[in-house]
């Protein structure tokens, strides 16, 4: 197990304020803010795919099987299968053929795998970006704003996958605005507000009882976009 994930007075530029956290297995994690909070950001440190500004990110044996899907997924230029098993032959898995397949079934998408990716819809590409993270069994997936621009069908669709995912075994950290998509996908909650890092409580808790003014206010929608 490669969790937990540690941050020790991260900073980035004047988009992450430092801060200090440490990301444990178990219940799903979602980064709450408004747009331009800095949860994306935040997210990329985590992942490895942006360094520090001051400060360390440090994984406990390593930073071994992780993944991330982001609002708007990159699709290769061939086939839903080929980009699945793209990624698992990358990741130097046996038999990607194979492997690719059974993740599309997973999301739902095997009766398009020999469908263009780039024909496919917002959702479905979602699905396809879904499924090459089921194929390399992740312990930790990292989901940045995963369902900002798809309509409520295919958010239904997407959120099935996450809980999905969840119940696998892996660990969900999600970054969103969406204050619905939150309760229903969260055990906790890391708030931040103008890249600082505001508030962590349970999802319950969060939404009960805020901790700070500015939790309060983003809850009743009266917080200004940063």
């Amino acid at each position: 197990m490669i969790l937990p994930l540690r941050l020790e007075g991260v900073s980035f530029r004047h988009i992450i304020q430092p801060l200090s956290l440490a990301i444990e297995a178990g219940p799903s994690t979602i980064i709450l803010g408004a747009n331009g909070a800095g949860k994306s950001v935040l997210m990329r440190l985590m992942h490895g795919l942006l360094a520090p500004s001051s400060g360390r990110v440090t994984w406990s044996d390593g930073a071994g099987r992780q993944a991330m899907v982001f609002q708007r997924p990159v699709m290769l230029r061939r086939s839903a299968l080929a980009n699945v098993a793209y990624a698992v032959d990358a990741a130097g898995m046996p038999d990607p053929g194979r492997v690719a397949m059974e993740a599309l079934k997973e999301v739902g998408l095997a009766h398009l795998a020999h469908r263009p990716a780039r024909v496919l819809s917002g959702g479905e590409q979602q699905r396809l970006a879904l499924a090459r993270a089921w194929a390399l069994h992740p312990e930790v997936l990292f989901l940045d704003e995963p369902t900002a621009s798809l309509d409520p069908s295919a958010t239904r669709e997407i959120e099935s996958v996450i809980r999905a995912f969840d119940a696998s075994g892996t660990k969900i950290v999600m970054a969103t605005h969406n204050l619905g998509q939150a309760r229903r996908l969260g055990d906790e909650v890391l708030f931040i507000h103008q890249g600082r890092l505001v508030e962590r409580a349970s999802v319950e808790r969060f939404f009960k009882q805020p901790g700070t003014a500015e939790a309060a206010a983003f809850i009743k929608g009266e917080l200004p976009w940063d």
